[in-house]
């Protein structure tokens, strides 16, 4: 035995090395499911090693600062910066090719608006609530007026950590807005003090039967105990994958998000592609209605937009009956913070603005704009980009992978892995630990008002005090080389319905009268 250990340790370590390569080699030659491994020993692990870290290569080292898709590096960088209360300006003049198609340009006024000394925007340059009021048109018993155009969209708890969610709900307390809760039901970690929109899809989590149909008495009782629910939002699709359920797989079941989301703990849940509590579009009214009669808050709906027959029946229904969603949120075929197959995520539903001025232009030829709140979702998180949603109709924007980027997230597009570098969209408690909540609480909050006070000082470059105000002719966008841009109204064939406004000193009392924050403004008319 002696002369054994001898003779090992007498093995230089190259030795070792040689012999863990042979054995690797052999292991190699004889395998057969990875080719190139079995056709070129060991020198084939390093193509495979090469290739799991080709993205971030590119990402630091290659692409160049407006070539990354979903996010570039100037839009990532000018969403950290403004997050972290950091300079976001940039020097010596725009990279970007302004002559590329679909480039935006703002039309500025000869002269600014001015803002006098006791205007709102003078107190807080930050203050920037929407327009109107949800729900008020069919008379809910809690209409709601957001106190930020910029809010949260819908990411559930379960896609993104418990910190994660946290981060958001506390940040939007701090800056006024809302947070939608995802499809994945109301979990503690949305109770810190922001407003919260309740959004369920076809697997009803969290108001759901034992059999996995929807529960009315579950979500009236929802209601009742959490005060700080101000609207329900049904989601009939969304932009990664429209029309398309999910699994969600027994391993990720903990305990706790099987009390949530009221499944059973480590068995597989699946969310199917369609509703099981209406099967069509009068069905859907009766059903929203049923949901604002119980619970007193307005109910609205969100979806990618494609086809637009059964939209159009939605919409002769609501001039009909006077009944249906307050609001309607529009998502992008472009969005999508959810795992989805390339197929569906790079090829069905359509983008953005094109998705929304199909949409808008129907409703608004049935007399129906002026009444409803539009909500806009998909890459819309830069002022310049919401400017020219506002100008195309939309009341409020809801950012969901910009809101995820204030709080740490590197957009390493491993969500769907459970391996999340910076903790934010996964259940691993080790990688979680790095998000500091009241840290990344403070940054979503600041990221929403350095949001606001950019869109602000743009919308006051125009002539303009509230965004709701500006006109599809405000913007242009780059269409072809012979006409190298056309403002918003000739290229999307309408314009846009003219929202009322009473002026920014009227929000602000409808928002801070008597301390009662948004509540002095319930019974306000639109």
């Amino acid at each position: 035995m002696d002369s054994i250990l001898s003779f090992l340790a007498s093995i230089p370590w190259w030795g070792y090395l040689l012999f863990g390569l042979v054995i690797i080699a052999i292991r190699d030659v004889l395998q057969r499911k990875h080719t190139i491994s079995h056709n070129f020993p060991i020198v084939g692990h390093i193509r495979y090693m090469l290739e799991s870290i080709g993205p971030e290569m590119r990402q630091y080292f290659v692409a160049n600062n407006r070539e990354e898709l979903p996010f570039n590096r100037i839009e990532r960088g000018w969403i950290y910066a403004s997050a972290k209360k950091e300079n976001n300006y940039e020097g010596f003049g725009t990279d970007r090719d302004i002559y590329s198609h679909h480039h935006i340009f703002i039309n500025n006024a000869m002269m600014s608006y001015k803002v006098e000394p006791d205007h709102p925007n003078a107190k807080d340059k930050t203050f920037l609530p929407c327009a109107k009021v949800i729900g008020s048109y069919h008379h809910r018993r809690r209409p709601y007026r957001p106190a930020s155009i910029i809010n949260v969209s819908a990411m559930s708890f379960g896609s993104l950590s418990a910190r994660a969610v946290a981060s958001l709900n506390q940040g939007v307390q701090i800056a006024g807005a809302y947070h939608n809760t995802g499809e994945g039901g109301l979990s503690p970690y949305h109770s810190h003090g922001g407003d919260v929109v309740f959004h369920f899809g076809t697997g009803y989590f969290g108001v759901r039967t034992p059999e996995g149909n929807f529960s009315m008495e579950k979500m009236k009782a929802l209601v009742d105990q959490h005060p700080f629910i101000r609207a329900i939002e049904v989601k009939l699709s969304q932009g990664a994958k429209p029309g398309k359920g999910g699994v969600l797989p027994g391993a990720k079941i903990s305990k706790e998000i099987a009390e949530i989301r009221g499944v059973e703990e480590g068995k597989d849940v699946l969310s199917p592609p369609i509703h099981k509590a209406f099967s069509n579009v009068s069905e859907m009214v009766d059903f929203i209605e049923a949901i604002a009669q119980e619970t007193g808050l307005p109910v609205g709906i969100k979806a990618a937009i494609g086809k637009l027959d059964q939209w159009e029946e939605l919409a002769d229904i609501m001039v009909k009956t006077g009944k249906g969603p307050d609001f309607i949120t529009i998502d992008g075929g472009e969005g999508g913070t959810g795992a989805a197959p390339p197929s569906f995520a790079d090829h069905v539903s359509l983008p953005w603005v094109y998705g929304f001025s199909d949409f808008y232009k129907l409703f608004q030829d049935k007399g129906l704009s002026e009444h409803l709140v539009f909500i806009g979702s998909g890459k819309l998180g830069f002022p310049a980009k919401a400017a020219m949603a506002f100008a195309m109709g939309v009341d409020c924007i809801n950012v969901a992978r910009e809101a995820m980027m204030s709080i740490g997230c590197i957009q390493a597009q491993i969500c769907h892995t459970n391996r999340c570098p910076s903790g934010v969209a996964t259940q691993s408690k080790w990688l979680q630990r790095g998000i500091d909540v009241p840290l990344k609480a403070d940054r979503l909050a600041q990221y929403f008002k350095t949001f606001r006070k950019e869109l602000i000082e743009i919308t006051h470059a125009s002539g303009y005090e509230h965004p709701c105000q500006y006109t599809m002719a405000d913007v242009e966008i780059n269409v072809d080389d012979h006409n190298l841009s056309k403002k918003l109204d000739k290229a999307y064939f309408y314009e846009k319905t003219p929202v009322p406004f009473e002026g920014m000193q009227a929000l602000y009392d409808c928002i801070h009268l008597g301390g009662q924050n948004k509540r002095a403004m319930e019974h306000e008319p639109a």
